[in-house]
Formats: C-alpha cells, sequence, structure tokens
C-alpha cells in the first residue's frame, strides 16, 4: 500500500511539473502563468478537482514513443467561482508547445460533455501552437471532435474562450464558435496563417500582433470582445463576467443581492440630452447610472463603439444592453455594429437574459463601402436577432429613432414588450431637413420656404406622440424615472412565456 500511495505522489508530481522547470522558466519570462497557475487565479481556492492527470498520448512516431508527459499538455476539470460549478481546461504551452494531440482532445472532450449534461459553462484556456504534427491526421480529428461540440453546446451551456498564448491554424476555431473571446495584450495571437506563410503567399509583411493580436481583434475584426494588460487582468475579469451569466439555459439567472434602491430618481438624466440635436452624449452616462451600482461589464468595446453591448443588473439580476452611441459616428448602425449587437442578442436570447435597448439611432450609415460589402443582409441580422428573441424586451428611446432604424432597434412592432420614449425623442422617417427637401423639392430654392417648412415638421413630428397615440410607444416617461420603470417592467415580464412557431432551425442571413 506504501509504495502505491508514494508511486501515486510521484505520478501526480510528475504530471504537475508539466514541460519541465526550465519550460515553466521560460514561460514566465514572457510573462505569461503556467496552466495551473492561470486555474488557480480563476478558480475559488481549493475547488479544482483535476480528471485525466495521468493521460499520455499514443503516437509512435517521429520518435514520439519516447517523449511523454502525463497530461499531455493540457489540464482539464471542474472548479466553482463565487461557489457556482464550472468545467475548465487549460492547454500547458511547456508540453509539446501546448499542441492539440488525439488524447488532449479527448480530454477536452470530456469535460465539455460533462458540462452538457450538468448544466455548466465551459471555460477554455488557451495557449497552443496548433495540431500536433507528429500524429497527423489524428489530431486533426481531434480538432474535429472538439469543434462538433463546440456546436452542440452553443446555446446550451455558457462557452468562454480566454487566449492567452498563441492560437494558430485549425485551433482558433473552436474559439470562434464560443460565446466570448478574451484576449492578453501583446502575448496571445488568432490567425489561420501566420505571418511566415501570408509573406510566402501573399508577399505581405506583418507582424504576429498586427495579423493577429489582441487590440487587432478587439478593434478591427471584431473576432475577441476584449483585451487585457496581462494573464492576471483577464483572470479575474473572467471571474466578474461569468457571475452575470446563468449556468445553462435550463438555469435561472443569478441573483445577486442589492441595495441599490430600485426606484432611485436620477435627477441629472433630465439634462442628458443636449439642446441641439446635433450635439453628442455619452450614452454610457444612462446607462450606468440605470443599472446597479453603475457596473456595467461592456463587451467588445473598441470595436464598432458606435453600438454598446454588455452586461448590467437591475435588482441584482441580469440584463443585456444594447445601446447605440452618439459619440461615435452619431449612433448609426453599419455592418459592423449590426453583426456585433446582433450576436450579443441572441446570446442574451438563448439563455433567457432580458434585453433592454436604448435608442438614439439617426438611420443606417449610407455610402457605397457600406452598401458593396453587404449592409443589407448584414442589417438584417440585427433586425432578426430582435424579432427572433422571446425574452423580456424593454426599449426606450432617449432621441433620434429615424427610418429602418427606428424598426431595427426593438421596436413594438419586433414583439417589444415594454417602449417607452422620453420627451426629447424624435421618432421619424428621417431627419427633418432631409424630410422636407424631398416632400418640398420645389421649394428648395426658396430659404425661407424651407425654413418654414422644416420648422412645421419639426413641430407635427420631431416628437415621440405621434408613435404615442399609435400605440407604438407604451409611455412618454421622464428621464429621472427611468430606472423605477425598468425596474417595475422587469418584474411584471419575469413569467414572460412567448413560443416561436416549431422549426428545425431557423436561415439567419449570415
Amino acid at each position: 500500500m506504501a509504495t502505491r500511495i508514494e508511486e501515486l505522489e510521484s505520478r501526480r508530481a510528475a504530471a504537475r511539473l508539466g514541460g519541465g522547470q526550465a519550460r515553466i522558466d521560460a514561460q514566465h519570462k514572457k510573462g505569461r502563468l503556467t496552466a495551473r497557475e492561470r486555474l488557480k487565479v480563476l478558480l475559488d481556492p481549493g475547488s479544482f478537482e483535476e480528471y485525466d492527470m495521468y493521460v499520455e498520448h499514443n503516437c509512435v512516431d517521429f520518435g514520439m514513443e519516447t517523449q511523454k508527459v502525463p497530461g499531455d499538455g493540457v489540464v482539464t476539470g471542474s472548479g466553482t467561482i463565487n461557489g457556482r460549478l464550472v468545467y475548465v481546461f487549460a492547454q500547458d504551452f511547456t508540453v509539446f508547445g501546448g499542441s492539440l494531440s488525439e488524447r488532449h482532445a479527448q480530454k477536452i472532450c470530456k469535460i465539455m460533455d460533462m458540462a452538457m449534461k450538468v448544466g455548466a459553462p465551459v471555460i477554455g484556456l488557451n495557449d497552443s501552437g496548433g495540431a500536433r504534427i507528429q500524429e497527423g491526421v489524428a489530431s486533426l480529428a481531434g480538432y474535429a471532435e472538439v469543434f462538433q461540440r463546440n456546436v452542440l453546446a452553443s446555446g446550451v451551456v455558457p462557452q468562454i474562450s480566454l487566449i492567452m498564448g498563441p492560437c494558430a491554424g485549425g485551433a482558433v476555431y473552436s474559439p470562434a464558435m464560443t460565446d466570448f473571446i478574451f484576449m492578453v495584450k501583446d502575448s496571445s495571437y488568432m490567425f489561420v496563417t501566420g505571418p511566415d506563410v501570408v509573406k510566402t503567399v501573399t508577399n505581405e509583411v506583418v507582424t504576429q500582433e498586427e495579423l493577429g493580436g489582441a487590440v487587432t481583434h478587439t478593434t478591427k475584426s471584431g473576432v475577441a470582445d476584449v483585451a487585457f494588460e496581462n494573464d492576471v487582468d483577464a483572470l479575474l475579469a473572467t471571474r466578474d463576467f461569468v457571475d452575470f451569466l446563468p449556468l445553462s439555459n435550463r438555469h435561472d439567472l443569478p441573483e445577486r443581492p442589492c441595495e441599490d434602491p430600485w426606484d432611485r430618481q436620477e435627477d441629472s438624466l433630465d439634462t442628458l440630452i443636449p439642446d441641439s440635436a446635433n450635439k453628442p452624449y455619452d450614452m454610457h452616462e444612462l446607462i450606468r447610472k440605470v443599472v446597479d451600482a453603475g457596473d456595467f461589464f461592456e463587451v467588445q468595446p473598441t470595436h464598432a463603439a458606435n453600438i454598446i453591448t454588455g452586461f448590467g443588473r437591475v435588482e441584482g439580476r441580469t440584463v443585456g444592453i444594447v445601446a447605440n452611441q452618439p459619440m461615435v459616428l452619431a449612433g448609426v448602425l453599419d455592418i459592423n455594429s449590426a453583426k456585433k449587437a446582433g450576436r450579443f442578442v441572441r446570446f442574451c436570447d438563448a439563455f433567457d437574459i432580458p434585453l433592454l435597448t436604448f435608442v438614439d439611432v439617426p438611420g443606417f450609415l449610407p455610402g457605397t463601402a457600406q452598401e458593396h460589402n453587404g449592409i443589407i443582409k448584414h442589417g438584417a441580422k440585427l433586425l432578426f436577432a430582435y424579432a427572433e428573441a422571446t425574452v423580456p424586451k424593454i426599449t426606450v428611446i432617449t432621441r433620434k429613432a429615424y427610418g429602418g432604424a427606428y424598426d431595427v432597434m426593438a421596436s413594438k412592432h419586433l414583439r417589444g414588450d415594454l417602449n417607452y420614449a422620453w420627451p426629447t425623442a424624435e421618432i421619424a422617417v428621417m431627419g427633418a431637413k432631409g424630410a422636407v427637401e424631398i416632400i418640398f423639392r420645389k421649394d428648395i430654392g426658396d430659404a425661407d420656404a424651407i425654413a418654414a417648412r422644416t420648422a412645421e415638421y419639426e413641430q407635427r413630428f420631431a416628437n415621440p406622440f405621434v408613435a404615442a397615440s399609435k400605440g407604438f410607444i407604451d409611455e412618454v416617461i421622464m428621464p429621472h424615472s427611468t430606472r423605477r420603470r425598468i425596474a417595475l417592467g422587469l418584474r411584471k415580464l419575469r413569467n414572460k412565456r412567448l413560443e416561436n412557431p416549431w422549426k428545425k432551425h431557423d436561415n439567419i442571413p449570415l
């Protein structure tokens, strides 16, 4: 018995050492934590239970039969974050560069299957050079097995990917299918083909950072959601983030004790909207003054910043927030903002998170670049997402709601449950100037006549009362009462039941 216990301890020690002390030191020199160190930061102290610590690869080619490391380059198991169950895997770059083998993939698949069975989020800490070349097609098969589970788990349990080192080739597609991707600046990369291949094929010279770094993917491509300064920041933010999410599509939303009064009056909101319709204001101010204690976790803050998406709480319960941002491009909808918000809305709907929408939108962005790149199809994604959603939907129009963009932004006509407007709201087909120049084209040469017609149009249509008279707005509310109205609305809608017609799945315009 004593011998077996000694053997157990010896095997555990070998597994925990991963690729050896020299490689651990090399990881630290790059400013990165090891796989196990990362899990220690992410999970509650003492909660991690490891699975498959002794698994080894089964490759016998290229001398691999003599190179076996217990665990085979990935640490898998379960633990808790603030007392709630999660399943995790952390790729170990010290073992064969974190490359994925058949057995490595099997370990990941096992915890994903478990998460699906019991209903718990999956968090993947990615730090891998890609498929293990020595195993050939077996490693590719392993990737496909992981991909299949990503698809089956989508909309069933939240999936979060942390890119904490290189992530190249086929390795990028698993994170791409998860719900949220967090990256670390200057140390994590995602690309299908690296800089060397790019140079060979297209003659472009580009650095890893420019091609697929954290800043690139959180600003230009929108592939990733948030970029953090270092490993620890990313892991601690993930702990906060998970607190907003339900464990699965079968679980209720998490509730956090809240001391912020539900009927708190915010008088400063009465003066948020500038006197001039052309002046911007920061929509973040409204969001933070409405949610509990100003706590708002923004998703994709640096990509398509003309629309804001993220999670807050009202009376301690999570809400998903979508809001036009007048500070950026006047808050117009364009290709990137429609895709960003559409995907966020669908996530919220999948996990029964109520949607709160703040509207100040002058329309869709005009121009050949937008039209030629498919604004019609991409803009329809947001429209489709809102129309499909059956969760509680509360909309507040603060200022402009023009044209088709009014329809798209969770209007009453897309089964909005409660649609409010501030007295400053302007709900119309377009702005007064553009409308007058079309309706009274014959008067264009007469500046006085145009000015008079514009003033008349503004008086008749640049207000919320025409829409309210038709029942398209449920109530015109004072800005200072917004939080109270939203809190009451969410209470009323808590038991909402709405079913879409039976279908195998929809066909959203991709």
